[in-house]
């Protein structure tokens, strides 16, 4: 199983792709909790050169209050990330798929929002 839903776009900048992948989730609910500058931070800590990559922490209330009611410690694997790298041809976006990662947890009920949860984060990458 694939643990990513994954889009390049092509020949694009990588300013350009933040802001459309922001404005993405935004129409599908998600707000934008954290966010990491893993270039700069590479280059801070490190003194690494690297292209463009950043995470950002996409959380949609909604959902993540449905997940924590059912299961509780479901917060540690939250918020959804979603990174952008700058790639040979473009900028590729992938968001983890939340049905990989939560079947380290052993319930239904959580599955089923963590479907729901995908098919909104495959839109909002389909929509970039």
């Amino acid at each position: 199983m694939d643990y990513t839903i994954n889009r390049l776009i092509a020949d694009a900048d990588f300013k350009d792709v933040d802001a459309r992948t922001r404005a993405a989730l935004a129409d599908k609910g998600f707000g934008i909790l954290t966010e990491v500058d893993v270039t700069a931070t590479m280059k801070k800590k490190l003194d690494i050169e690297m292209r463009a990559y950043s995470i950002l922490g996409a959380c949609n209330p909604k959902m993540a209050h449905q997940a924590i009611e059912i299961e509780p410690r479901v917060g540690a694997m939250l918020p959804c990330n979603v990174i952008l790298r700058d790639v040979e041809g473009g900028v590729e976006v992938s968001a983890i798929d939340p049905v990989a990662s939560m079947q380290a947890i052993d319930n239904p009920e959580l599955h089923a929002v963590a479907g729901q949860v995908r098919d909104l984060l495959a839109d909002a990458i389909a929509a970039i």
